[in-house]
Order: C-alpha cells, then structure tokens, then sequence
C-alpha cells in the first residue's frame, strides 16, 4: 500500500467520524424522537454523499471501478433494509423509547463500522493468500440465498439472545431506562441501564448480517477501498433509513425473496470468475432490476390488499 493510498483510506475515515460527529455532537445533541420528515432529509444527505462519492470515483479510477462501487452500495443499501425489520423486533421486545432509539443506532452504526472494517480486512487478506475460498464464499452466498427464499416468517424473539444472560452475569443491571443514558450511578454504584442491553443485541446481530454482505460484494470487487467505503455509506444512512421505513417495513413483501436472489446470483458469479468474469455493467443491472421488481411486486400487493380490505361497516 503506497503513501498516497494511506492518506485517502485516513482521509475517508477522518470524513466520516467528522460527519457522525456533527450528527450526534449538533443535530441529535438533545435525545428526541426522529420524525420521518427528519430522517428522509437526512437519508437523502447520506444517499447524495454516497453518488457524489461515486462521480469521484468515476473521475479518478475510471468507469469500471465506479460501476463496482455502485453494484456494492446497492447490494449493502438493500440488505439493510432487512435489518430494519430486526431492529424494529428489537426496539418492541425491549420498549424502548423512541427518544432513545437514535442513540442505540448511532453507537451500533459505529461498532459495525469497526467490526465490518475488521472482516473486509480478514477477507481481503484470505483471498489474496487463498484464491479458492472464493469458491467457498460463492457456495455460502448461494446457500444463503435458497435458505432465505425458503424460510418462512417465522416469529423471531431479539430479547432472548444468549448475549443478554451474559451481559447480566458480568455487568450490573439496573430494571429501567434513564433517557438516552447507558450507565447511571446508584448509590455510590455505576450501573448498567436495559439501553445497553440493546445495543449489544443490535451489535451482535449486525456481525451476523455483516457474514452474508461482506462475502456478497467481494463477488463484486476485491478492491478494499471500493468494498470499505460502499459498505461505510450504506451503513451510514441505516439510521435514518429505519425511522423512514420502520412504520411500514412489514408492507415489502417480497423484500426477502428479492434479496435471496441477489445473494445467489452474486453467490453463482463468485463460483464462476475462473470461467466466465460477469460484466460489472450487467451486474449492476440484474441487482438493480430484481430490487425494482421487489419493490414494485411489494406495493401492488399492498394496494390490493387495501382495495380488498373490509371497511369498519362490513
């Protein structure tokens, strides 16, 4: 790694602790609920920040490159949608406030910035070192995706994650909130308050999600810095993501079956790079065609669904 590729990966990560320090240091510095007019402002900034990224990624490493950043965000952006159904699990099985819930995101987009950072490390020293685990994570993505596509809706309890009886054994717990507070004192006594019992059940399963997104964009690209920073942008607007679509999260049906099929069919270019290379462009089209037909299957079920609703008379 040269001197002028250290100084641009210290450059991004000084820009982004810089952008998380004016959101919570300036804009979230007082707990409050996030309006959904609040956090689409905010989603478009981060989705602006990411293309604007992107124009420069174009103007300094050429047209391919960009393509493979965009096919990554893409791919990053939609299966984070499908940690908004978890989180919205999580925040109901715990009550917690929604004057709270900003805090719990913005330290668990944090940890998941650190923790993610650390995987695309690992696995870009693996591929390098070891060309055929591709074959392995190929095989991992397609299994994830079948096994996605067949799961049914099965209730899911975030509240008895075995990570929550070990943080009780060690950490001293007191039985209610206390604003956006993690620790309080007590008696002489710091304690622990429930909020950080929900921010190790939101880290932990982001490292879960994080083993299905890191595999699925190296089958994008194997540049570091492309997979890094499409994964810190997408991460980035999560937050806001969920206070726009929390309320209404349940109504993208096909949601999961769509990402299933992103999985498996980067899973299936992953298992073939030493026989046929699937053109970034033609990538970036069939991720972004399976997310549109997703979306749009989702909203006609939901209209008719509506139309076919029985009114408060019948």
């Amino acid at each position: 790694m040269g001197t002028e590729s250290i100084w641009l990966w210290i450059g991004f990560n000084v820009f982004v602790l810089a952008m998380l320090a004016l959101d919570l240091g300036v804009f979230h510095r007082k707990a409050h609920a996030v309006s959904v007019k609040e956090a689409a402002l905010w989603s478009g900034v981060w989705i602006a920040l990411a293309l604007t990224f992107n124009v420069g990624v174009y103007f300094w490493r050429g047209s391919e490159i960009a393509f493979e950043f965009l096919a990554g965000y893409l791919i990053e952006k939609s299966l984070s949608v499908d940690n908004i159904f978890v989180f919205v699990l999580i925040f109901a099985a715990f009550s917690v406030p929604a004057t709270s819930q900003h805090r719990v995101l913005f330290w668990g987009v944090l940890g998941a910035l650190v923790m993610r950072g650390a995987l695309i490390l690992v696995g870009a020293i693996l591929l390098k070192q070891f060309h055929w685990i591709i074959y392995l994570f190929g095989a991992f993505l397609i299994f994830t995706g079948v096994k996605m596509a067949l799961q049914r809706n099965e209730e899911s309890h975030p509240e008895k994650n075995p990570l929550i009886n070990l943080v009780r054994r060690f950490i001293p717990l007191t039985h209610h909130y206390d604003g956006d507070k993690f620790f309080v004192r007590h008696a002489g006594k710091l304690l622990a308050t429930p909020l950080l019992l929900v921010l190790f059940v939101v880290e932990s399963t982001d490292l879960v999600f994080a083993v299905d997104s890191i595999p699925a964009i190296f089958a994008i690209t194997q540049d570091p810095f492309i997979v890094y920073t499409s994964n810190v942008f997408a991460i980035l607007g999560l937050r806001s993501l969920y206070f726009v679509f929390a309320s209404v999260v349940n109504k993208f049906y096909y949601l999961k079956l769509g990402l299933s099929a992103i999985l498996a069919f980067v899973g299936v270019k992953m298992v073939l790079v030493d026989v046929y290379k699937i053109p970034i462009t033609l990538s970036l089209i069939v991720i972004a065609l399976i997310l549109v037909i997703a979306m749009i299957a989702s909203w006609v079920r939901a209209r008719r669904e509506i139309a076919t609703a029985p009114t408060p008379t019948e």
